[in-house]
């Protein structure tokens, strides 16, 4: 007998067995489930807020978030409908940490948006007492970590279009002290101080007014939102940025040209600055044949409305024949991976989040509809080889090192005098 079969009879009974047993591969779905685990979803933008608004009008008697499926219309509708938010949902979706946008439209004065905004992070916050068990406010990355801990969905406030300050630094501090941990500098409309993404371009970018907001935001410690700004205006932003900005729910302009998304002349200046895109998965953001569709029946539509202008029941068939012959496409949760792998190719994996835009938007791709949805797409990402770290990073752990490093610019500025403008 050799005495090789000896030796090897000594090392079996020397090492485990699980030492020199080959690892049993994971699937993508435990990969995916493993990562949600360790590391739960950290949303950027979620709109309840306003659908509590559009909805109830901010009365929050009868209204129960352990099942919105079946909730009162709003927005002039008459049909009762699904909201996309509740508790049982968010759990399954393994959500730990949510942004709740308390956002108010771009079409109000300025001292009218002042006014619906305290009104919305007053709602939020009331929203927040009832559900103590599973819901919490936070205002440090500290405290979303302890919220995660505990079990409880830690939320923050992020303010979503600049207008809502009224040009003004004082209530930007004002909104800083009631909560509010980011602001988009600009919703669907220009600010008087900065460019929309959706809007006639009106100053190039930030005016020097809207330098100095980046510039207080960074010193308060209140995050730079970029979405729904224009691509001058993203440029001006990190070039006065001294801490991480975020884009809370956008794409990426290389898979879907939409003006909403980022080009890659941004991305590329991600690693520098350190920010985020948080990527979103509003259908016509995410699907560039669902982009090219919509825009040819506008021109559709507009082409009937004049031919039979003031005869809009002679349109309604017509419309519904070219609806017929030209079927929506579908937008499925490969299409959103393609984003993360196009950023990732561009920026690189520390600089991805996500940022679902739920209850903002119509329901989400095939499977993603509501908020139970995020893990059909890190399952897809497990399929294309991210691995678990990668993953973790993408679901919160680049959202707490952002704000973790904005918490850290505004800690230095301690001592440093607020940024003063002169009021009119």
């Amino acid at each position: 007998m050799s005495f090789l079969r000896p030796l090897a009879i000594a090392v079996a009974l020397t090492f485990p067995a699980s030492l020199i047993t080959p690892a049993i591969a994971q699937t993508p779905e435990e990969v995916a489930a493993a990562a949600l685990e360790a590391a739960p979803i950290w949303d950027g933008h979620n709109d309840l807020p306003i659908q509590l608004r559009a909805r109830r009008g901010n009365i929050l008697n009868n209204f129960d978030l352990h099942d919105t499926t079946d909730e009162p219309p709003g927005w002039g509708r008459t049909e009762r409908s699904a909201m996309h938010t509740d508790l049982p949902r968010l759990r399954t979706g393994r959500v730990g940490a949510q942004w709740w946008s308390v956002y108010v439209t771009a079409r109000q004065s300025e001292p009218e948006a002042i006014e619906s905004v305290l009104e919305q992070i007053d709602v939020t916050k009331r929203l927040i007492e009832r559900y103590p068990d599973d819901l919490m406010l936070a205002h440090t990355a500290a405290e979303i970590e302890a919220g995660m801990a505990q079990g409880r969905i830690a939320g923050m406030l992020g303010m979503e279009g600049g207008h809502g300050i009224g040009s003004s630094l004082a209530v930007l501090r004002q909104m800083y002290g009631a909560g509010v941990r980011y602001m988009t500098l600009t919703h669907s409309r220009n600010t008087s101080w900065a460019d929309s993404a959706t809007d006639a371009p009106e100053h190039n970018g930030l005016t020097d007014f809207g330098v100095k907001v980046v510039q207080e935001m960074n010193r308060l410690g209140m995050l730079v939102d970029l979405s729904h700004v224009s691509e001058a205006t993203m440029h001006d932003a990190l070039d006065a940025a001294q801490a991480p900005v975020i884009f809370s729910h956008s794409g990426a302009r290389g898979v879907n040209d939409h003006s909403r998304n980022v080009p890659d002349s941004v991305l590329q200046r991600l690693p520098d600055n350190g920010g985020i895109v948080m990527v979103v998965f509003f259908r016509a953001y995410v699907l560039e044949e669902l982009r090219q569709h919509l825009a040819r029946r506008s021109a559709e539509q507009a082409r009937l409305e004049a031919l039979y202008q003031g005869r809009p029941d002679e349109i309604i068939a017509p419309l519904a024949a070219w609806d017929e012959a030209n079927p929506t496409p579908l937008v499925v949760p490969s299409d959103v991976a393609d984003h993360i792998d196009h950023i990732r190719a561009v920026a690189g994996i520390n600089h991805i989040g996500i940022g679902g835009d739920y209850d903002g938007m119509p329901p989400g791709p095939v499977g993603m509809e509501d908020v139970s949805g995020y893990g059909l797409l890190f399952e897809e990402l497990a399929r294309r080889g991210y691995t678990q770290a990668e993953l973790e990073q993408i679901s919160s752990r680049n959202m707490m090192r952002v704000m973790r490093s904005a918490e850290t610019f505004a800690q230095s500025q301690v001592g440093a005098e607020p940024i003063e403008t002169p009021v009119d």
